[in-house]
């Protein structure tokens, strides 16, 4: 009977001696996540709050700001300028989204084949090497190329027996399939290695078991490829659209938005009432509009992708 209490300390010491042992794993990850944890803070929280509160004030940047409630996001329902950016914005992300996920994924494919292993990774660095120029450099190159006085691609094409090419940047009708293409040829190579890694996961055993039923080529990439690939084609359109949906540099630098509206998008319009026009207040309205876009349309991709993705169980 004198033991018991004994008993009973060493049971209690029992769990303390264990969290002390912890301790030092728990602080190392604590010490891991305050590095992300602090960046998302800086540049994404604070920053997404600071425009919450400025939307709702009238301020050139100089002055004492001014509370205006809620007249800053009247004033965005109603303004046809923004209206057309966010279409705009909305036309360039959807189409280059789609193209995207093609043709990475015909690329992946014809990567992922028997082939020497200089010639993999020849294809490997040569469709990822534009992503490595920066987009204003890109562009830059694209404007002189474009240029209908100078430019190589009109004299080529003008020597090939096309005697008017288009104005491909000045003309409505073609600028902004022209900032597609551009958007298209320097990033894709940023898709392209996603869904090469989730391509190399897929189990060889399943495209084995699917041939000895008598799948061919074409009901391989639809019964198995397809669904194994699905997660990492959630991730590159969730991540792609968002890329997207922010374009700024290419309309800027080639286009300005011009012919008139016609290749406008919604943070370059941001940009100019923002610091242009130094309207501080409208410029924040229409930053918290595009985070709530974005927000909405993430949502409804992971919400779709139940009827869609398929996560392999073990």
């Amino acid at each position: 009977m004198g033991q018991i209490p004994s008993l009973t300390m060493s049971a209690r010491r029992r769990p303390l001696v264990g969290r002390l042992r912890r301790r030092p794993e728990t602080v190392a990850a604590y010490l891991f996540l305050s590095v992300p944890l602090l960046l998302f803070l800086v540049f994404i929280a604070l920053p997404l709050v600071a425009s919450l509160v400025l939307s709702l004030f009238s301020w050139d940047l100089f002055g004492v700001p001014q509370f205006v409630g809620v007249t800053n996001y009247q004033r965005l329902v109603g303004d046809l300028t923004v209206r057309a950016a966010f279409t705009n914005t909305f036309v360039f992300a959807l189409t280059t989204l789609i193209i995207h996920l093609v043709l990475a994924v015909l690329l992946a494919l014809g990567v992922n084949r028997a082939m020497p292993g200089v010639l993999r990774y020849f294809l490997r660095t040569s469709y990822f090497f534009p992503l490595l120029v920066s987009s204003a450099a890109s562009a830059l190159i694209w404007l002189y190329m474009l240029d209908p006085n100078f430019g190589f691609l009109d004299y080529y094409l003008q020597r090939l027996g096309w005697s008017s090419p288009p104005n491909w940047l000045l003309s409505p009708r073609t600028a902004l399939p022209t900032l597609v293409a551009f958007d298209v040829w320097r990033t894709l190579g940023y898709t392209f290695v996603i869904v090469l890694a989730g391509l190399q996961t897929i189990p060889q055993q399943l495209y084995e078991a699917a041939t000895i039923d008598g799948a061919g080529a074409w009901a391989r990439f639809w019964h198995v490829t397809i669904p194994m690939l699905s997660p990492t084609l959630l991730l590159a359109s969730v991540i792609g659209f968002i890329g997207a949906f922010q374009i700024f540099d290419p309309m800027f630098i080639m286009t300005q938005g011009g012919p008139g509206t016609a290749t406008l998008s919604v943070v370059q319009e941001l940009y100019q009432v923002a610091f242009q026009n130094l309207q501080i207040g409208y410029g924040s309205a229409i930053a918290v509009a595009v985070a709530v876009v974005i927000l909405i349309v993430s949502a409804l991709q992971l919400w779709i992708s139940r009827y869609w993705v398929h996560y392999e169980r073990v």
